[in-house]
């Protein structure tokens, strides 16, 4: 059997940046046959993606929504619903950090900021999509966690226990769906040759300084966390249930 995913609908949200997961996971969708709705709330940056998609070869929608707004998520998917009929494939990859400060020192309103996107988004994405695809009894929807949900993260250990929260939250909804035929499984990126950690105002140097304790002495890249979802996505992956898959480098 080999990774089709020809014709499916796959809603891919944190899609924007031209160097992150989102991106590469929505191009990697593409090539192996899926139509793409493009998310973020950087619509310029949304467009570019629904661009490369179509030069492709494959339908796009490019749709600008903040996740952690449920009425804007609503109308996200309607939009959706209403140009392709269906969602196949929902990925919950939006989800951002904060610069590293002692937990202690880390103001409450960055706590709420990480929370609001990591774990709301991923609520009021699989809370919109899911009733079609229970109504069709099937779909996949893939969460994009982190490594930090699994070993932790010093001084960002909010954003780890964000990560973490969805690796549960994996687990348990993919309990509850799978009779209807919907999988829920997770994947956990490890230290990404992204924009993440710029826009987390990381310290300079810092991707360097942790790629070099990764095993395989390299960063994870998009393609990277787009063939580990495709996998997912495809009839390849129908008995696996509730799982979360570190893309790491064997760092975890």
């Amino acid at each position: 059997m080999e990774l089709d995913l020809k014709d499916k609908v796959a809603l891919v949200t944190g899609a924007g940046s031209q160097v992150g997961f989102g991106r590469g996971i929505a191009l990697t969708l593409a090539k192996h046959g899926c139509d793409i709705v493009a998310n973020d709330i950087d619509l310029e940056g949304v467009q570019k993606t629904a661009a490369e998609v179509e030069a492709i070869g494959r339908k796009a929608l490019a749709i600008k929504a903040d996740v952690t707004k449920i009425d804007e998520v609503k109308d996200m998917v309607k939009k959706a619903l209403d140009k392709f009929g269906r969602i196949d494939i929902l990925v919950n990859n939006a989800g951002r950090a904060t610069a590293p400060t002692p937990f202690v020192e880390t103001p409450e309103e960055n706590w709420e900021k990480v929370i609001n996107l990591n774990i709301y988004g991923v609520f009021h994405c699989s809370k919109a999509v899911l009733p079609q695809m229970l109504e069709r009894k099937s779909g996949k929807i893939i969460n994009i966690t982190s490594g930090a949900g699994i070993s932790g993260m010093p001084r960002c250990v909010h954003y780890g226990a964000t990560k973490a929260a969805i690796i549960a939250f994996t687990k348990g909804l993919s309990k509850e769906v799978i009779s209807s035929g919907v999988y829920v499984n997770a994947v956990a990126p490890g230290v990404g040759d992204t924009n993440f950690m710029v826009t987390g105002n990381f310290p300079p140097g810092e991707i360097d300084r942790a790629v070099a304790t990764v095993p395989t002495k390299k960063a994870t890249t998009p393609e990277d966390v787009g063939n580990m979802v495709a996998y997912l996505a495809s009839d390849l992956a129908d008995q696996i249930v509730g799982q979360t898959f570190l893309v790491d480098g064997g760092h975890g």
